[in-house]
């Protein structure tokens, strides 16, 4: 069957636009985003004691749930007690020890190295400490919002705190 019209266009359909054409176009620039190490934001939230640069977050890339960015704490040092409000943190130990205190008196304490995960539940007050006298302590930090918080704390610590083993399904008689 033959259809014949009358009406006046061009029918070379190859000039016309890729109906996905406007959609990535979109992608392109509202895609994904890549952060050079050497680019990370230091004007972000700070605690005493560390240094956080922010790679991912609202102001940066418009992250809506998400933070992420780096911190660091020289040999020897330790941070101001502090906690994240209702945010959920993640830490990752690229280099160094990490010795984690937490508590309403920083009273309990766990270590961290490379290659181990810490999380902080939301306000949790607690203190990062590089348990290293002579080696840096390099960590990812990840928090469950696009926006920084941190509520910088004034806690006497106790002198000695509880050492708490990481005790779950995996590691059933725990483990630091």
């Amino acid at each position: 069957m033959t259809h014949s019209h009358d009406h006046d266009h061009d029918h070379d359909h190859d000039d016309q636009k890729h109906p996905h054409e406007h959609a990535d176009a979109a992608w392109k620039h509202n895609g994904v985003c890549v952060i050079a190490g050497n680019q990370l934001d230091s004007n972000t939230a700070q605690t005493p004691g560390m240094d956080r640069r922010a790679a991912i977050n609202f102001a940066r890339v418009g992250a809506q749930k998400l933070w992420a960015g780096t911190v660091t704490i020289h040999a020897d040092a330790k941070t101001g007690a502090h906690h994240h409000g209702h945010l959920e943190s993640v830490i990752y130990v690229i280099r160094g020890r990490a010795r984690m205190r937490w508590g309403e008196h920083l009273e309990f304490t766990a270590e961290a190295g490379p290659g181990d995960f810490i999380y902080v539940p939301p306000y949790v007050p607690h203190q990062e400490i590089n348990a290293s006298a002579t080696e840096v302590l390099e960590c990812v930090l990840c928090r469950s919002d696009g926006e920084a918080v941190a509520v910088n704390l004034d806690i006497e610590a106790v002198e000695k705190p509880a050492t708490v083993l990481w005790i779950d399904p995996t590691h059933p008689h725990g483990g630091v």
